[in-house]
């Protein structure tokens, strides 16, 4: 959490030089003023959280001073300070919305208890503030579904960097492909699973709202900014930032987030002070940043600072043992949560989910089965309760006798070669009309397009 600001308003130049020697430290930043409009100018100039204010100062008095404060930031911790023991005056201080009042002469000890319990009312308000946004579910690696060496293997991986000191990792894949649970599931298992855990997605706000979210902004510093706001950067102080689609960040952003990366420091939109936080960063993209780098569209040293630590998601096609797992898993879920009496999918119905490609992945694979459970009255999901482009791509025709066409050498061979040369046959054998092929290896043709691509054939 970044250090809590406090501004003491006195004429006592004592009173402002103790403050600053007991409680200028980690935790509080102490800024003195010996006016009430020198404390206004303050104020204004840098919004402070907490304010010891006196009643009797030169020039413009306490009570008013106070109602000027609240009028510029109403959340502000006043603690109204008198050296005459006015009862009539410290309630007057309350009723406008002073936090608490105390008595001069006052004593350290007091004074740090006052401040412990303002300091876990910040923290407490940060925290729900989180919770009002779109909550993440609390997912650990027991949620990801799969026994394929792909996910295992990425599994392995993002265990390893939760428990690491690792500030940064950026997950790549298709999107789907689980990058969010991914993310919930390594903070939940990090040293920071006690602090907040904040996701934000880039390619959902306009540069300026981007930025404001990210980095706070100051009173003034554009329109409709009457208050200053801490961003989620300062408020997530400790735990993990979720930057989603960090491949849609816009260039100044990025050069923002850089220094982020590189010096833990940034400053609020609008702001000239630099403000220190630890925050582990996970970014994900369903874009290639590389080509986007060549494209001018991303900056080759923020690539290069985020993927220290990188995994990469399979997309489902590229995982088809998991399919049954998912469904059994998903069915049963779903079936629970619309009360319907659903043990699972016919045969035909497996099939067939098991030759589709899913391109939206594991999340198009959820509404499928949300659909179907909805619409199906029997024990087991009926072909007629899948949706109809899942039954445009006919079966690929069954081969009885696989010895008669492929001999399996001694030493074996690899799968990347077999699947190469199999396309490379059938793309020959079709004319190179992808359409054609695609048909010819039963599968839909971004399919073919993707693993051409994969494999450099065209």
């Amino acid at each position: 959490m970044a250090r809590i600001k406090i501004l003491v308003i006195d004429d006592e130049k004592l009173i402002g030089w103790s403050f600053k020697k007991e409680f200028d430290n980690k935790y509080f930043e102490v800024t003195t003023a010996e006016s009430g409009e020198e404390g206004i100018k303050l104020f204004e100039k840098d919004f402070h959280d907490i304010v010891f204010l006196d009643n009797r100062l030169p020039g413009i008095q306490g009570l008013d001073v106070l109602k000027k404060l609240k009028q510029l930031r109403d959340d502000v911790y006043i603690i109204f300070m008198t050296a005459y023991g006015s009862i009539e005056t410290a309630v007057e201080a309350m009723k406008m919305g002073a936090y608490e009042y105390i008595n001069k002469p006052f004593n350290h000890d007091e004074i740090r208890i006052l401040l412990q319990g303002i300091k876990d009312k910040i923290q407490l308000v940060h925290e729900v503030q989180l919770l009002c946004r779109d909550k993440p579910m609390d997912l650990t690696f027991n949620h990801i579904i799969g026994t394929s060496p792909s996910i295992r293997q990425a599994i392995q991986l993002a265990k390893r960097i939760a428990t690491s000191k690792a500030t940064t990792v950026l997950l790549l894949g298709e999107s789907g492909t689980g990058k969010d649970i991914f993310a919930s599931a390594i903070h939940n298992q990090s040293t920071r699973k006690d602090r907040p855990f904040v996701p934000i997605n880039c390619a959902t706000l306009p540069e300026n709202l981007l930025e404001s979210e990210l980095f706070g902004h100051e009173r003034g510093a554009f329109t409709g900014a009457h208050k200053m706001k801490k961003g989620l950067l300062e408020i997530a102080d400790g735990g993990t930032v979720f930057l989603n689609e960090i491949g849609e960040l816009p260039l100044n952003t990025q050069s923002k987030l850089l220094t982020v990366l590189e010096y833990k420091t940034f400053r609020r939109v609008g702001g000239n002070e630099d403000i220190n936080v630890d925050v582990r960063i996970i970014a994900a993209t369903n874009r290639d940043l590389e080509k986007a780098v060549k494209e001018g569209k991303f900056r080759l040293d923020l690539l290069y600072r985020l993927k220290v630590f990188q995994i990469e998601l399979p997309p489902l096609r590229e995982r088809r043992e998991d399919i049954p797992l998912l469904i059994d898993h998903f069915v049963k879920f779903l079936a629970k949560k619309f009360g319907k009496d659903i043990k699972g999918v016919t045969r035909e119905s497996l099939q067939l989910l098991e030759h589709y490609d899913w391109p939206g992945n594991v999340r198009e694979l959820i509404n499928v089965l949300e659909r179907a459970v909805i619409l199906e009255n029997s024990e087991y999901i009926q072909l007629d309760s899948l949706p109809f482009e899942l039954k445009e791509i006919p079966p690929p025709a069954k081969i009885n006798d696989v010895e008669n066409w492929l001999e399996i050498p001694e030493d074996g061979f690899s799968l990347y070669q077999v699947e190469k040369k199999i396309i490379e046959l059938v793309l020959k054998k079709a004319g190179y009309n992808k359409s054609k092929a695609a048909k010819l290896l039963g599968i839909t043709r971004d399919t073919l397009r993707y693993k051409i691509k994969k494999y450099k054939l065209l």
